[in-house]
C-alpha cells in the first residue's frame, strides 16, 4: 500500500565533529528566512565551518564564513556572498526563541540578517521578533532529533570570547526536500 504524505517542510541532517542532529525548516512560515538557510546548505557554503559562539544557558551560534578558521577574530562578523536579506516578521508565524530553535543572528539593525544563525538553548522570549524591546530574532526551524547533540556544544568549554576551546565543525550539512 502507498501512503502519501502532506506537504512539508524541508530537513536538514547536520553532521558536525560532536555528533548529528536534525532540523525541521519553516519555510511555509519564514519563506524568506528559512529558503536562505536551504539555499546556503545546499550549495555547501555551511560546509566545513565551526560553532564560534557558545553560551552555556542560552545559545550556540553558527554559520560565519570566517569560521572556517576557528581561531579567526573576524569569526562572527562575516556575510554570506549574496549579502544581507530582508527581516522577516509574518503575523501568522509568532514563533518564540524556544529551546532547539534556530534562530536568525543579525547585527541588531534592520535587515542584517545573512548566514549566521543560533540554536536556542534555553527559552529566549527576549529575543522574539515581536516581544517588546530592540531585538528581532525571527525562528525559522528547530531541532528535531540530536538535542543531546546541542547540549553537548553548548556544554564545550570556551575562551573569554566564548569560543569553543576545541573546535566544533560542521562537517556537513545535507537538506531534504519536502
Amino acid at each position: 500500500m502507498i501512503r502519501c504524505r502532506a506537504m512539508s517542510n524541508p530537513t536538514a541532517t547536520c553532521e558536525t565533529s560532536l555528533g548529528t542532529f536534525e532540523l525541521e525548516l519553516f519555510t511555509d512560515k519564514m519563506p524568506v528566512t528559512a529558503g536562505n538557510f536551504v539555499k546556503l546548505a545546499k550549495s555547501g557554503f555551511y560546509d566545513g565551518l565551526h560553532f564560534h559562539r557558545v553560551i552555556k544557558g542560552f545559545m550556540a551560534q553558527f554559520g560565519c564564513p570566517h569560521s572556517r578558521d576557528p581561531k579567526s577574530n573576524r569569526a562572527g562578523t562575516g556575510d554570506a556572498p549574496g549579502g544581507t536579506i530582508k527581516d522577516e516578521h509574518p503575523a501568522d508565524a509568532k514563533l518564540s526563541n524556544e529551546p532547539g530553535t534556530l534562530s536568525m543572528a543579525n547585527t541588531g539593525s534592520p535587515n542584517t540578517g545573512s548566514c549566521q544563525f543560533f540554536i536556542n538553548t534555553v527559552h529566549n522570549s527576549y529575543l522574539d521578533w515581536f516581544s517588546p524591546g530592540g531585538s528581532r530574532h525571527p525562528v525559522f526551524g528547530r531541532v528535531t532529533k540530536g538535542m543531546d547533540v546541542i547540549s553537548q556544544i553548548e556544554k564545550t568549554p570556551v575562551d573569554g570570547d566564548d569560543r569553543p576551546r576545541t573546535p566544533v565543525k560542521m562537517i556537513k550539512i545535507t537538506v531534504h526536500e519536502a
